[in-house]
């Protein structure tokens, strides 16, 4: 049977983070079986409301201004609220803003959440949109006199919800409805309200273990699905099971989007080594080839470090790799694929003037090294297999930003680079000017370096020159 008591709620805000941003109005249609009743409020959120809010919602600082706070509502909402199943459209919106204000009073506030948007896909799978306009058009809906104010939206879900149940089988509406409800499972020594904390926003989150032993941090455009993924998966991966019963506390980091977020975790994995993170650790001793021509068409290999030579605008390097072992081993593998001679590429020692190198004993070398092949050609080969090797030099005359935007918050991220080198993220011209004036200290990064380069190619985030 469906739950009687019902709670369909909207919130007007100053933007869309909880933590950040304050309520303006609070919308509800009470449900109590046949019962039906309403109540609505401004709020005053003791802070400027941004003009696009302003113009989205109607509602300015002259209307809140005589508003009661949040403080002075609350225990009425409380009351309202309890013993409510909480509905709303896109819940985890106004059921994280309603938790945040309680929270900033020292007060905790739980409810079982049903999200309109999830309804709707579920039970309505051959449209493509789920917002509320959609419903509206799809379902005339009625629309109240002021569209985007709290209780007129509130009023939308009521509709949406009496016409669902109409128009699909009890069943299904039951089913979809006790499939949301559903919490997922946490291993028993987390606390139970990071179900309802974990964000459904990009970032890096971050695994701790006993100690505060910092196990894993891992990125996702959706950290609540992401984080709660490991834990559905520990039944069926050892490696997953491992990491959950080894967890204690979960850290999470917001980002405006998908770059900021693997940005974000490649820094924290090289600095701090979580235990279970293997990829993304810092090179202790970046090295790349470098060819030099020591007599005229005659060119030789070198190994070079980040140390000694700008990997981000040198215009003669090939690789890089993360050791010395590694850049040798892929010298092998060319060599023996390109009937490469390794005395001439410095792999081989020679045993004696004149000899033959030991590939060419076993006919894998063309034998430039007993002058049965033209140094030039030789050369000529090894251009060639280090060609898909090659490091591309720094494409700018200086640095530029890479910029990602949310729209709805209005606020954008610049992340700054040079050289390929990583020099941080920025949310005004003020941070970007002093991330450019510690430029120096940044290191050349092989991740950072593969990173930005998938990036540009996309082009789907606006690239600003800093310089």
């Amino acid at each position: 049977m469906l739950p009687q008591r019902l709670a369909f709620i909207d919130l007007e805000t100053t933007g869309a983070n909880p933590v950040r941003d304050r309520i303006t109005e609070i919308g509800i249609v009470e449900v109590d079986g046949e019962r039906v009743s309403t109540w609505s409020t401004l709020i005053n959120p003791q802070r400027p409301i941004p003009q696009f809010i302003q113009q989205l919602t109607g509602i300015d600082d002259a209307m809140v201004a005589d508003a009661p706070s949040f403080a002075q509502v609350a225990d009425e909402l409380a009351e309202r609220l309890h013993g409510r199943l909480f509905i709303a459209h896109n819940a985890r919106f106004d059921y994280g803003f309603v938790r945040h204000e309680f929270q900033r009073l020292g007060q905790r506030f739980r409810a079982d959440v049903l999200c309109t948007v999830r309804l709707s896909r579920k039970l309505y799978p051959q449209y493509p949109k789920h917002n509320l306009d959609s419903l509206i058009v799809r379902h005339a809906l009625q629309i109240g006199a002021d569209r985007h104010r709290a209780l007129t939206d509130a009023d939308l879900i009521w509709q949406f919800w009496r016409l669902l149940r109409q128009e699909r089988d009890a069943d299904a509406v039951l089913e979809a409805v006790r499939h949301q409800l559903q919490r997922p499972s946490l291993p028993p020594h987390l606390d139970a309200g990071l179900l309802d904390d974990l964000p459904e926003t990009p970032g890096v989150y971050l695994f701790y273990g006993e100690g505060e032993l910092l196990l894993y941090v891992g990125k996702s455009l959706n950290l609540r699905k992401r984080v709660l993924a490991h834990f559905a998966a520990d039944v069926r991966e050892h490696k997953e099971m491992q990491l959950a019963q080894q967890v204690r506390r979960i850290d999470w980091r917001e980002t405006l989007g998908e770059l900021g977020a693997q940005l974000l975790e490649s820094q924290v994995v090289k600095a701090d080594q979580p235990l279970h993170n293997r990829r993304l650790r810092r090179a202790a001793e970046l090295c790349a080839w470098q060819l030099r021509e020591v007599a005229e068409g005659d060119f030789r290999p070198r190994l070079v470090s980040d140390l000694e030579v700008d990997f981000g605008r040198a215009d003669d390097l090939f690789g890089p790799f993360a050791n010395k072992r590694e850049a040798i081993n892929t010298l092998r593998k060319l060599a023996e694929a390109y009937q490469l001679c390794p005395l001439i590429l410095g792999l081989e020692k020679p045993t004696q003037p004149g000899r033959a190198c030991f590939a060419r004993q076993l006919g894998r070398c063309k034998g430039v090294c007993i002058g049965k092949e033209a140094i030039g050609l030789h050369s000529a080969r090894l251009m060639a297999a280090l060609a898909k090797l090659k490091l591309q030099p720094w494409p700018y005359p200086g640095p530029i930003g890479l910029v990602e935007r949310d729209e709805f918050m209005d606020m954008e991220e610049v992340h700054v680079f040079d050289g390929w080198r990583y020099l941080g993220s920025a949310k005004n011209d003020d941070e970007v000017r002093q991330l450019l004036n510690r430029a120096d200290a940044a290191r050349f990064d092989i991740d950072t370096y593969k990173l930005l380069r998938t990036h540009i190619g996309k082009g789907k985030l606006a690239l600003r020159r800093l310089g």
